[in-house]
């Protein structure tokens, strides 16, 4: 297993016989993972807004629906109301 090796292989700094094209080219490659890294969370970080946005709309959209609701109901409690003492109001004349 300690002879494996991949992409996220560390550069071996205890190697005396490095050279200098070593360390560049290790600077090299890290930069450039920085860079793939930065890129990720540059795109992840859009996305997270995104989500947000689109949360803070459903639920302005949801508020909005739910105001309707109440002003449908409140105006049927008064139609109701109207239709009860229209009710009442018969039955006083059947009465008679």
């Amino acid at each position: 297993m300690a002879d494996q090796t991949d992409e996220y292989e560390v550069f071996d700094f205890s190697n005396v016989e490095f050279t200098r094209d070593d360390l560049v080219i290790a600077l090299n490659d890290m930069v450039k993972e920085y860079r793939k890294l930065s890129h990720s969370f540059e795109e992840a970080k859009a996305e997270n807004m995104s989500l947000k946005s689109s949360s803070a709309e459903s639920s302005s959209d949801e508020l909005e629906d739910a105001d309707i609701l109440k002003t449908e109901l409140s105006k049927l409690q008064a139609e109701n109301e109207l239709l009860r003492n229209e009710i009442s109001e018969l039955k006083v004349e059947v009465a008679k």
